[in-house]
């Protein structure tokens, strides 16, 4: 999951604390783990990409937070490549990663699919690909 993207796609002050907006996703991520995402029934392996002043935000039980040396794109591309043969599901609004992810074999889906609350997030998202 493409952290920056995710927490960037709503305007809620973010900015003042990327580190702290990424340690609320990562908090948010958990019941994904057991229940699913739309399409993708759990249990699921969530994988939370961090980079600059987001690194350092620290893995909890369901979900492993890596934290990019570089860029938060490139990291996500080598994850995706080491998971083959494994199917990958790359969360990010960004058309250029899912382009270079699509490659690779995953599937995307929009940062609405892990924003929306209670049943709205059962629905495909809009952004999916």
């Amino acid at each position: 999951m493409d952290a920056a993207n995710v927490v960037g796609s709503v305007p809620d002050g973010w900015w003042r604390d990327r580190h702290g907006a990424a340690e609320r996703l990562r908090d948010r991520l958990v019941g994904y783990a057991d229940e699913g995402l739309p399409g993708h029934p759990g249990p699921l392996e969530i994988v939370l990409v961090v980079e600059g002043a987001a690194r350092g935000v620290e893995s909890v039980e369901g979900v492993r937070v890596v934290s990019a040396p570089g860029s938060g794109d490139d990291r996500i591309v080598e994850l995706v490549a080491e998971a083959a043969p494994r199917p990958c599901l790359v969360i990010t609004a960004d058309r250029e990663l899912r382009g270079r992810v699509g490659e690779l074999g995953a599937q995307c889906l929009g940062p609405r699919s892990v924003r929306q609350p209670g049943a709205e997030r059962d629905r495909p998202s809009p952004e999916r690909e």
